[in-house]
């Protein structure tokens, strides 16, 4: 990502992401470490426009989304040895989306340091580094 180019912050729902948490970035989308992940590797891609719903992104937006989703989970699946991965959208609070939600009470994962995440981040965003990938 070039200096010029970096965001301090990126809003995501109710929360506002730090640039030392992204690790991949194009025009339209971003990947970012997740505060609570379930598994090692869980990582998020988000519009950069903020929407609150699916169907409020463009198509050039869903696009992006969706190759910046197969650009990452091709080196996330890579980098953490595994054989498989999901990939899903939850559209909505009875899709199971908890962000926007006011309450997050039944979610008892771990909250990682902003070191934690920003160190996870510096490590992918290497990956992207080695190769001649058209990202900003």
């Amino acid at each position: 990502m070039a200096a010029e180019e970096n965001m301090a912050t990126y809003k995501f729902g109710q929360h506002l992401i730090r640039s030392s948490c992204v690790f991949f970035r194009t025009k339209l989308s971003y990947a970012f470490v997740n505060l609570k992940p379930v598994l090692t590797g869980h990582v998020l891609v988000a519009p950069l426009r903020y929407v609150e719903r699916f169907a409020g992104l463009t198509k050039d937006e869903v696009a992006d989304m969706f190759q910046t989703a197969q650009a990452v989970s091709g080196k996330i699946e890579s980098h953490y040895n595994a054989s498989s991965l999901t990939i899903s959208i939850q559209d909505g609070p009875d899709a199971g989306q908890s962000v926007d939600l006011q309450n997050d009470a039944t979610d008892h994962r771990r909250v990682r340091s902003e070191e934690e995440m920003a160190q996870e981040a510096a490590i992918l965003r290497t990956l992207f580094e080695r190769e001649n990938i058209d990202v900003i």
